[in-house]
């Protein structure tokens, strides 16, 4: 576990990643160079860690599945390792299920998605066989999830620091190599920003803020499993009525144990993702559930065994962070080239 004053530290990112070291000390109780130092140390040893991602109407123009792999005895975690260097391929997780890997795949659209997976992933060696569920819909995702170690009132400080965007929301060239430098460094200045991208200070500032005030682009601030108050990651297929999986999803993505609340294609159509204490947990949560929601039938479920990439980080064995991989979903897959960004 990480210490106290490093978890309200992480918490206090999860509510404004880029919010000044000044407002960030004053709100958790220490010194703004004690914060931006404490900071620096736990991603150094690769503890904590920003991901920027395409979020909100971008996300929804995007293609995005799940990939169950069945490997040959002995080769998940390589099959694994060679898929951790793709761009494609945000989160890949080592599970006791349905499968041994389960690979989210995210590409420009479904044709490149399916080109990834017919020409790169299924062809890799040691896999022997892969079912691919399509997400219509992601109802809940990662950003949402706090480690819950600040007060309210501390939440409300910080939230009160978010601006209305200045200026239309956008997606052109400049904004993806945008959110490929605050994916290496969230809380880089506008000075460092401007220079990778060769614009002024001024207008990495103006562009930083359209992208985030308008939901187009999210940061995310995590922490290595090994050291989080809930460190022990389950995957439920669920199976709800149709014309319930909307009002369904709402309600399991409200529960602070659900980290990410997905509609897919197959038997199950919906996947929930719930971070929890420990492997125990998962009896009374889905007792809950099932009581709650009484139309709801889990299909299958799984535990990780190991997480091997989170949003772009390639992980260690403790679950530290020990590389990043950029996520450029519009890179070219297989054979194919993706199609560019657009402004809306």
């Amino acid at each position: 576990m990480l210490s106290e004053t490093d978890l309200t530290l992480v918490n206090a990112l999860q509510v404004d990643p880029r919010a000044p070291w000044s407002l960030i000390g004053r709100t958790i109780g220490i010194g703004a160079v004690t914060a931006a130092r404490r900071w620096q140390q736990l991603t150094g040893d690769g503890r904590a860690w920003m991901s920027a991602y395409p979020a909100g109407a971008l996300a929804g123009r995007l293609a995005l599945a799940f990939v169950q792999i069945d490997c040959a005895p002995g080769e998940p975690l390589a099959v694994a390792a060679a898929l951790a260097g793709d761009p494609h391929v945000p989160t890949i997780e080592y599970v006791a299920g349905p499968c041994d890997l389960l690979v989210h795949v995210v590409a420009a659209d479904l044709a490149s998605v399916t080109e990834y997976i017919a020409h790169r992933l299924s062809r890799l060696p040691g896999v022997a066989s892969t079912r691919t569920l399509v997400s219509a819909k992601l109802f809940s995702e990662g950003s949402r999830w706090q480690v819950r170690a600040i007060s309210p009132e501390q939440r409300d400080a910080l939230a009160t620091r978010a601006k209305q965007a200045i200026g239309a929301p956008r997606f052109d060239e400049l904004d993806r190599q945008l959110m490929l430098a605050l994916g290496e460094d969230g809380r880089a200045s506008y000075s460092a920003i401007g220079t990778r991208l060769g614009v002024s200070a001024s207008t990495a500032r103006r562009r930083v803020e359209i992208a985030l005030g308008s939901g187009s682009i999210r940061l995310r601030c995590e922490i290595a499993r090994s050291m989080s108050p809930a460190p022990v990651t389950m995957m439920l297929w669920v199976r709800v009525p149709p014309d319930r999986l909307e009002s369904t999803a709402r309600s399991l993505a409200s529960l602070p144990e659900v980290r990410m609340c997905a509609a897919i294609s197959g038997a199950a159509n919906l996947l929930v993702v719930a971070w929890l204490r420990v492997p125990a947990d998962a009896v009374p949560l889905e007792s809950s559930l099932v009581t709650r929601l009484p139309w709801l039938d889990i299909v299958d479920r799984a535990v990780t065994l190991r997480s091997v990439k989170l949003m772009g980080r390639v992980l260690d064995e403790t679950g530290r962070a020990r590389s990043q991989v950029p996520l450029d979903f519009w890179a070219a897959t297989g054979t194919k080239a993706a199609p560019s960004p657009e402004r809306p």
